[in-house]
């Protein structure tokens, strides 16, 4: 197996809708892994599908068999992209105006009741990862794999830079260990016990940081410990041969 540590820069504002809190869209600092694995892998190994129609539309398709874009495919090819630890973040707020729609919510002038104010009633404010933002993550492949240097990420398709280089001094342990990189509980392997961490609220799958485990792992140079055997949805799927 192949480890790549990843440095994530910032070039655009990065929004996802982590928490919504009345108007407040917020977004949480750490880098969901599923989201990261489209970015790095779409396409390339992904398909990315031309057009979705019905049910489809609205369902989705991460882990599901079924659907043509899924993260069962980087599984196959035996890549696996841990979530993004933040080393430097920022945030701005920006405030951005909604269509008059019906099922919103609609100003006097457009026949509405409940909004005789002097300011629009259809506006938000978004939280954004600011410009400048420093991430670190990590990859791991079965064989040696292209990273591509630039990225789209977030809802606003925001620009990111990446610098990834192979880990060559790679210690594999096993026993009990405390890792300071979050993880995606659901893609830990069932030989891999969670025994205490702090849990991050996310969608659609919430991390864990700070996480105690008991299982196979790696030691990386700078003592950072990683779990051995992870792929997507570990806990709920089978690795298609």
């Amino acid at each position: 197996m192949i480890l790549y540590q990843c440095k994530l820069t910032l070039h655009d504002n990065v929004f996802f809708a982590t928490r919504e809190m009345g108007i407040l869209y917020k977004t949480e600092k750490y880098l969901h892994n599923w989201a990261l694995s489209f970015a790095l892998f779409e396409t390339e190994y992904i398909p990315k599908a031309y057009r979705l129609k019905g049910i489809n539309a609205q369902k989705p398709s991460y882990l599901d068999p079924t659907q043509e874009q899924n993260l069962l495919h980087l599984n196959k090819a035996g890549i696996y992209v841990f979530p993004a630890l933040p080393l430097i973040w920022s945030y701005q707020v920006n405030i951005f105006k909604a269509a008059q729609v019906a099922y919103y919510g609609k100003s006097v002038q457009f026949g509405g009741d409940g909004a005789k104010r002097n300011y629009p009633i259809n506006y938000g404010r978004a939280k954004e990862l600011a410009v400048g933002s420093q991430y670190k993550t990590y990859i791991v492949s079965r064989e040696s794999i292209k990273i591509p240097r630039w990225i789209r990420l977030g809802k606003w398709a925001a620009k990111v830079r990446v610098e990834a280089t192979e880990i060559i001094d790679l210690k594999e342990r096993s026993g009990q260990y405390i890792t300071k990189h979050p993880l995606n509980p659901l893609d830990l392997p069932i030989s891999s016990r969670l025994l205490l961490y702090n849990r991050i609220v996310m969608r659609p799958v919430s991390l864990v940081s700070q996480a105690q485990l008991f299982g196979n792992y790696w030691q990386l140079p700078d003592k950072t410990c990683l779990p051995v055997g992870v792929f997507s949805g570990a806990s709920t799927v089978i690795i298609a041969s």
